[in-house]
């Protein structure tokens, strides 16, 4: 009988890996995930969210899915498909390729992602001190979730096609229809 063997990667060997790649890699707990490549309706939803909450954002930095994210308390790095910085990059002393103070995190959902953003990787991103809104964008429907933080914790909103979706700490929003309009020409 053979037994798989199990590797666990330092933070250095995951850059290494990062560096020479071309695919991106998660990094969690001495563990290395490829991520999955994106259809061009997942890229086309990730451009027009960074475009129309740019345009709400004044101020802050848009950031694409080439930045790495550093969750401190937890560990992962990852890179979501688009971030916002309102304020200077923090960075990691080990990682300067990688930013410890988002302010918001869009993450297109896909059908091999979507619980995965939905749970575990919300929750990581949850323990980022400076984030102040996970806005989670559906490849199933019009649908936009906002997780934002709050003085009880965290609030989670879901908002449909007509509706307007709001980042209540920062006074801004996106529009879904607008957000998914981007989808009708292709």
């Amino acid at each position: 009988m053979s037994t798989a063997r199990q590797l666990n990667y330092s933070y250095e060997d995951y850059l290494r890996i990062e560096e020479n790649s071309p695919v991106r890699h998660e990094y969690l707990a001495g563990e290395v995930y490829a991520m999955a490549g994106g259809s061009p309706e997942r890229g086309a939803l990730a451009l027009r969210a960074a475009r129309v909450l740019g345009d709400a954002l004044p101020g802050c930095t848009p950031l694409s899915s080439d930045v790495r994210i550093h969750v401190g308390a937890t560990g992962l790095t990852t890179y979501p498909d688009v971030s916002f910085c309102c304020g200077k990059l923090e960075r990691t002393l080990i990682d300067r390729q990688a930013i410890t103070n988002p302010t918001v995190v869009v993450e297109v959902t896909s059908p091999s992602t979507e619980a995965y953003d939905r749970g575990e990787k919300l929750n990581h991103y949850r323990q980022l001190e400076k984030l102040e809104a996970i806005v989670l964008v559906s490849h199933r429907e019009a649908r936009i979730t906002v997780v934002e933080r709050s003085a009880d914790g965290w609030r989670h909103t879901d908002y449909v096609a007509g509706e307007r979706a709001l980042l209540s700490a920062r006074g801004a929003g996106l529009t879904v229809d607008d957000v998914y309009a981007v989808l009708a020409d292709l």
